[in-house]
């Protein structure tokens, strides 16, 4: 199995504590990995230790199938990141922060910078100084810096912290295109489950230095889909109108007593409506099944940001 990035008991220890606690991590190419946790939780610690920025106390990191210790500057060639706030020099435009950035990576085309000003939205601050930038403008010249040199994995801290609404979505739909569209690989923090949940293909939850679980979009979505717990005098029938007159395919019968519809669950009093009109007796109808939120809390024992 092709591993983009993977570790093996990653710890990092300060004054008496794990700050990382002994954690395996696999990202594959072409996901977008969300590691998810509360603030202290470890996220940044661990994104400092993938990019050499802190040193392990014990454990492992491969990066392209190497070892990191034995081949940093190869690996680092194909790695871009922000890690906490991206700093700039105010008094530099847009265009000198990218050039200056290319020239320390050893790259001398002119055009990557056009290119990645355009890709990231910038075109239209790209002469301004970063000090009159919007703080969302400086999260995307920090995710331009890091894409100027075309890397394989990206790897943002918290890209989406202090944004409003409008930039937080502008943002989360950057990441997703620079994933699907250039089938890069992206690991990406957060402390905001909405955020992560929208774009992420796999999710790695973390808590007090410990990974606690690791699990796809599709396995989670499966895990804590909701449904119409639903009971009526006549499942038959009901099921018929179901079928035929409200067209719904996604339910299951239990025990020939109850029914879960597994689609429409925000149509509840449609439903029933029509059921009654057809002279089905409901008994009782909810939606239940745990939301996303309550995982996590489940999970982690804490608090998440939704």
């Amino acid at each position: 199995m092709e591993y983009v990035l993977q570790t093996k008991g990653l710890t990092k220890r300060y004054k008496g504590y794990n700050a990382v606690d002994n954690i395996d991590i696999h990202i594959k190419k072409g996901e977008i990995y969300g590691f998810l946790g509360q603030n202290g939780a470890g996220k940044t610690t661990t994104l400092r230790l993938l990019t050499g920025l802190v040193k392990p106390t014990s454990g492992e990191i491969e990066l392209f199938g190497n070892p990191l210790q034995k081949n940093k500057t190869k690996i680092f060639e194909r790695i871009g990141s922000t890690i906490e706030y991206p700093g700039f020099y105010n008094n530099l435009t847009v265009i000198e922060v990218l050039q200056i950035h290319l020239y320390l990576m050893g790259i001398h085309e002119k055009k990557i910078i056009g290119e990645i000003i355009n890709k990231v939205g910038l075109t239209t601050v790209k002469n301004k100084k970063v000090a009159e930038l919007s703080l969302g403008m400086k999260q995307r010249l920090g995710i331009a810096r890091a894409l100027s040199h075309q890397p394989e994995l990206l790897i943002l801290d918290e890209p989406m912290n202090g944004l409003d609404p409008a930039g937080i979505k502008e943002i989360r739909n950057l990441i997703y295109h620079l994933a699907i569209d250039n089938n890069m690989t992206v690991l990406m923090s957060s402390h905001i489950l909405s955020e992560v949940q929208q774009i992420a293909t796999k999710i790695g939850i973390i808590s007090k230095g410990k990974l606690i679980e690791e699990i796809t979009k599709e396995e989670l979505d499966k895990k804590n889909q909701q449904y119409i717990n639903l009971k009526v005098d006549d499942n038959l029938k009901a099921i018929r109108i179901l079928e035929e007159k409200l067209l719904i395919k996604e339910f299951k019968v239990f025990d020939n007593e109850t029914i879960r519809i597994y689609e429409k669950t925000n149509d509840v009093s449609s439903i029933n409506r029509k059921l009654i009109e057809e002279g089905v007796e409901i008994q009782s109808s909810n939606v239940t099944g745990a939301s996303l939120e309550e995982y996590f809390l489940q999970k982690t024992g804490g608090e998440f940001n939704v």
